[in-house]
């Protein structure tokens, strides 16, 4: 159990954690986008401390989303990137940020894209009756979600443990194959497979070629529910909504709150409002919009006389993606992996979602709290695996030593007095493999990218290549080879802060 010292009695800072997805961090202007306009984050950064080395704890979303919230690393649960009807991956039974902050007395809530699996293991889900286990079984009191994502069926709204405005006369089933779904009674979607024509909106392949819901194919198959479908364009306004009525609604008590947008996945559908707001296609439209939600959540703290007291931390789950399986018009040059109207979602940094280089890890990262933070820039390397470690510090709780075992207290850093933060980190990214950064010095394991293509080991030192152009592995065999074993230790061993004592 822990105990939550009196510390913070009376004038508990209120948390808020605004979440993009696949989001660069060269996607916004505080870190050099020039063809996004992003007015609501720059004021941020401005008015916060804006880190320069910030990471998620892997280059995909679902293992970034894990790690964020249980301060564990996906690879150690085998947690990758989930399928529709996918069960809860976090344990029931484990601490999370949400039940820390609950312990500690606040009120928890969770608003937008989820992507961490809802119902039990080996229990095929009823979206027809109450769906958990899920997010209020993992310590959040209020929750309204995209279960999934939204290039993943069922395309509906989760309230709570009940779908939004379903009509039991046209239940709604969720499968891998229209045999599997189809029932009598049910709306019937087309397949893309057999049908590209249904794809209304713009046409999509790599499996996104499903369901076509709402003139989108989608992945995975789904029948019913049409009442409960949710619009595409105007799915930015919902949560904007639901996350203001929240905050409204807990303005006077200690809150935390998870806002996890949606904007700049695929299918990227920004509202008409914001759409040809930049030359860079629908992908830099859905910034823009996202940029919009963040201010209009700022606004929302301001108007109830919460923005002093407020933490908010502003980050991406990962790097960014292009085309990724829709002809959205973001169109890519694939040899350079940008974007061919010149702008790079990686800013500086080599690769992004999916790879192992920096810019598959390395996002946005700005933290602001006027009432302790001095606004600024800090190169610390931190990560959002730290969360639960570090608010536990904040908080005045007792971490035991088997809880969130990747987590390390890096509060210092995330205040801006300590300019180094971890001296360590592992980077992840699914099947591209691991790294480890150590200081500037970074190592990538040997990894198989196919059956017939096989990588060697990596080092980049990134303190004169911040773009991972020059492999300086021969060069350095023997900084290679310690690297190479500390990974493996820390892969092998129960957690980071277990392991390491080094916090």
């Amino acid at each position: 159990m822990l105990l939550v010292s009196e510390s913070f009695a009376g004038h508990r800072p209120n948390v808020v954690i605004i979440y993009g997805d696949d989001v660069g961090y060269g996607d916004v202007g505080a870190y050099g986008s020039e063809m996004i306009p992003t007015p609501n984050i720059d004021k941020l950064a401005k008015e916060g401390l804006l880190f320069t080395d910030g990471h998620c704890a892997a280059a995909t979303c679902t293992p970034s989303r894990y790690s964020l919230l249980t301060g564990i690393h996906g690879f150690r649960d085998g947690v990758s990137i989930l399928p529709p009807n996918a069960p809860l991956a976090i344990g029931t039974d484990i601490l999370t940020l949400p039940k820390l902050f609950k312990q500690a007395g606040y009120s928890t809530g969770v608003v937008g894209k989820w992507h961490l699996g809802i119902g039990a293991e080996g229990q095929a889900v009823d979206w027809n009756a109450e769906v958990k286990p899920g997010p209020l079984e993992i310590g959040f009191d209020f929750s309204f979600l995209l279960p999934s994502t939204n290039d993943r069926v069922p395309c509906v709204y989760l309230d709570g443990h009940k779908v939004v405005n379903l009509d039991p006369k046209d239940p709604l089933y969720v499968g891998r194959s229209t045999a599997q779904v189809n029932r009598p009674g049910s709306t019937a979607y087309p397949d893309a497979k057999k049908n590209q024509e249904a794809m209304t909106y713009y046409r999509s392949t790599h499996g996104h070629n499903n369901s076509v819901i709402n003139g989108i194919g989608r992945i995975g198959y789904m029948a019913g529910g049409k009442s409960a479908l949710w619009n595409d364009e105007t799915m930015a306004d919902v949560f904007v909504d639901k996350a203001k009525q929240y905050i409204k609604d807990h303005k006077d008590k200690a809150f935390f709150l998870y806002f996890a947008s949606q904007d700049s996945h695929v299918p990227r559908a920004p509202h008409p409002r914001f759409q040809g707001k930049t030359k860079l296609g629908y992908r830099g439209d859905a910034m823009v919009q996202f940029d919009w939600s963040t201010g209009e959540i700022m606004k929302a703290l301001e108007q109830h006389g919460l923005t002093e007291n407020t933490i908010v931390i502003f980050s991406s789950d990962n790097g960014p993606v292009y085309d990724d399986g829709y002809a959205d018009g973001t169109q890519v040059k694939k040899s350079q992996g940008e974007s061919d109207r010149g702008h790079d979602g990686s800013g500086i940094y080599r690769g992004g979602k999916y790879q192992i280089y920096e810019g598959g890890t390395r996002v946005p990262f700005i933290v602001r709290w006027p009432a302790k933070i001095k606004p600024g820039k800090s190169d610390a390397l931190v990560n959002q695996i730290d969360f639960i470690a570090s608010f536990s510090s904040l908080l005045g709780v007792e971490l035991p030593e088997n809880d969130a075992p990747d987590s390390r207290n890096t509060l210092s850093a995330f205040l801006g007095k300590d300019q180094t933060g971890l001296p360590s980190m592992i980077e992840e990214a699914g099947k591209a493999g691991r790294a480890l950064r150590v200081g500037s010095w970074k190592y990538i394991q040997a990894r198989r990218e196919s059956s017939s293509k096989k990588v060697s080991g990596e080092l980049y030192n990134l303190a004169d290549d911040q773009g991972e152009k020059k492999n300086v592995i021969s060069e350095h065999p023997e900084r290679a080879t310690e690297m190479a074993k500390q990974l493996t230790a820390l892969m092998k061993a129960k957690g980071v802060r277990v392991s390491s004592k080094n916090n």
